[in-house]
């Protein structure tokens, strides 16, 4: 028997068209000649930032700037050692993680209220609502620091706690999403003997991930970088948040720039790795929305 003077192919050869598409698709977009610059400038700040963390103060105040001749590890150490950083961690973590989970339990709920049910007055509710998002904060600021001392929790983590329990821009969200979703998925499950609180806790919001993903990351961005409400609200030291505590490595003539600079690094960390995590939840859920 005559063997082959060539072996098989083992793989299919692609026609032209294909191999045409195919290297199209991993063809450079012009676009990224304009967005590798512009990604290249919104880095520069964060870079800066940890070149300055792991300099000398003296290298951090030089003109023109330079980088450093040896990195300073220690600064990290000394903003440990020299302030309550770990109490101001614990303050934002407990205030943010509280905020979170009140914001996607009470959004969610409201938002399913004025997406499905029908009661009289829900369409001016909904558009109230939706007036107070056009309203500034420092608007509100004195009535809302009023109302918060007049339940006793001036200096007190509750003062954070309390005035964000809820959204108007979740509840917002929440029901563009819940809107989204066909009512047929709540008519099978009614016609299936489910109560109302039934069907939303087991049909609707295990559909819900993208936008209770979004909104529990907005929301602990929001919490986590607030400077201002916390500026206002918290006196003394014990019960700083994160950002507040910040300010205090700012003196009135002079400011320990690479320990400032530490500081900052590390109380962005937990923010950046969660929105590395969960960036393509966001993403999802942001082109998914329909809102516009």
């Amino acid at each position: 028997m005559p063997y082959p003077t060539e072996p098989p192919a083992l793989v299919k050869p692609l026609p032209d068209d294909d191999l045409s598409q195919a290297a199209h698709s991993h063809r450079p977009s012009p676009w990224h000649f304009v967005l590798l610059p512009l990604s290249l400038v919104m880095l520069t700040p964060l870079v800066w930032m940890v070149v300055t963390a792991v300099s000398t103060p003296e290298e951090s105040r030089q003109f023109p700037p330079a980088l450093p001749t040896s990195i300073q590890w220690s600064n990290f150490a000394d903003v440990w050692a020299g302030s309550p950083f770990g109490h101001w961690l614990v303050n934002t973590a407990i205030v943010s993680g509280v905020v979170l989970v009140s914001n996607l339990v009470l959004c969610s709920t409201a938002g399913y209220a004025f997406a499905r049910l029908r009661f009289r007055g829900s369409g001016l509710a909904f558009m109230l609502l939706l007036t107070t998002l056009m309203v500034p904060f420092q608007v509100v600021l004195i009535p809302t620091l009023l109302i918060v001392k007049s339940f006793g929790l001036i200096d007190h983590l509750g003062a954070l706690i309390v005035p964000n329990l809820v959204t108007a821009f979740g509840v917002f969200m929440m029901r563009q999403f819940f809107l989204a979703l066909p009512p047929d998925l709540e008519e099978a499950g009614r016609i299936d003997g489910a109560s109302r609180l039934g069907v939303f806790m087991k049909i609707l919001l295990p559909l819900m991930g993208p936008p209770l993903a979004t909104l529990a990351i907005l929301t602990f961005l929001s919490i986590w970088n607030d400077f201002l409400w916390p500026l206002v609200a918290i006196q003394s030291p014990e019960n700083m948040t994160m950002q507040l505590g910040l300010s205090t490595f700012q003196g009135a003539h002079l400011t320990d720039w690479p320990l400032l600079m530490a500081a900052t690094l590390m109380s962005q960390l937990p923010v950046i790795v969660l929105f590395l995590l969960a960036q393509r939840v966001f993403v999802r859920s942001i082109a998914s929305s329909g809102i516009k």
